[in-house]
């Protein structure tokens, strides 16, 4: 059992080590090679899009299993779940009226469950959330949001204010997990299911970032263009990294934890 533990170790040790800059040309080239690595056992990448779903639906239904058998919301951020359910709302609104498929009858099982979630935090387990460590200033990420969607949004046919929807919803999804990640920065101190859950909205984030950046690759860049003109193909592709990228130093922790056969995940200071 040591034997197996300590190339892991020494890999961990030496990576813990490196600078910022070699850490995340690290984090860039394990990415790529992650992608690679879909591209040839994913052959339809729609796929993987459906699988981010089901990650992210798996995340929240381990919240409520946490909410009903444990009955506390301790570690839990109503804020981002409210956030959760604004994009998603925008988004399902979006896909009503603009596009009407498999991905209409996801989200709102999602947002069936995140309003859940957000029901028994605000009023059945109130006594039990962390109010005071539930300190990120929602108007930090949602107005800057809904001016950006108003600078940058579609070039498409549909009317002006769904391509505004449209994209408001895209920015917001990039930014939502932010107040999550400042309560366990605040806690120091993360159970394990919110872990469980977080880190299920990494690997959501990364396969959604996945199947945009495949896609891309295999139209050889034509599906940016049938996104319109402008900056807002290149905004579409940068949100999916960007909350990618927000989750990745919580999931190396997450993952560090569990190999070690830690519970309690504790996050060192600056990590989020």
């Amino acid at each position: 059992m040591r034997g197996t533990k300590r190339p892991l170790g020494v890999v961990t040790a030496w990576v813990r080590r490196q600078p910022p800059k070699v850490k995340a040309f690290l984090a860039v080239v394990t990415g790529m090679a992650a992608l690679v690595f879909i591209r040839f056992i994913v052959h339809d990448h729609d796929n993987l899009f459906v699988a981010a779903e089901a990650a992210h639906a798996l995340g929240i239904a381990v919240l409520i299993y946490k909410l009903t058998k444990e009955k506390t919301c301790a570690g839990l951020s109503l804020k981002s779940q409210d956030l959760t359910a604004l994009f998603l709302a925008v988004r399902l609104y979006c896909s009503f009226v603009m596009e009407y498929d498999i991905h209409t009858v996801l989200d709102s099982a999602t947002l069936v469950a995140t309003l859940f979630v957000i029901y028994m935090i605000r009023f059945k387990l109130r006594s039990t959330y962390m109010v005071d460590k539930d300190n990120f200033a929602l108007y930090y990420v949602v107005v800057p949001c809904a001016a950006l969607a108003l600078l940058i949004h579609p070039s498409t046919s549909h009317n002006i204010a769904n391509r505004f929807s449209w994209a408001f919803c895209v920015y917001l999804e990039a930014v939502s997990v932010l107040p999550q990640l400042r309560l366990m920065q605040n806690t120091k101190i993360v159970e394990p299911f919110t872990a469980h859950y977080v880190f299920a909205l990494g690997v959501a984030r990364f396969l959604s970032c996945a199947h945009w950046v495949l896609q891309v690759l295999d139209t050889r860049g034509r599906l940016l263009t049938a996104l319109g003109y402008g900056l807002w193909p290149s905004m579409v592709l940068l949100s999916e990294i960007v909350q990618t990228f927000i989750l990745a130093d919580f999931c190396y922790y997450y993952v560090k934890s569990l190999v070690g056969g830690q519970l309690v995940l504790r996050l060192p200071s600056g990590v989020v």
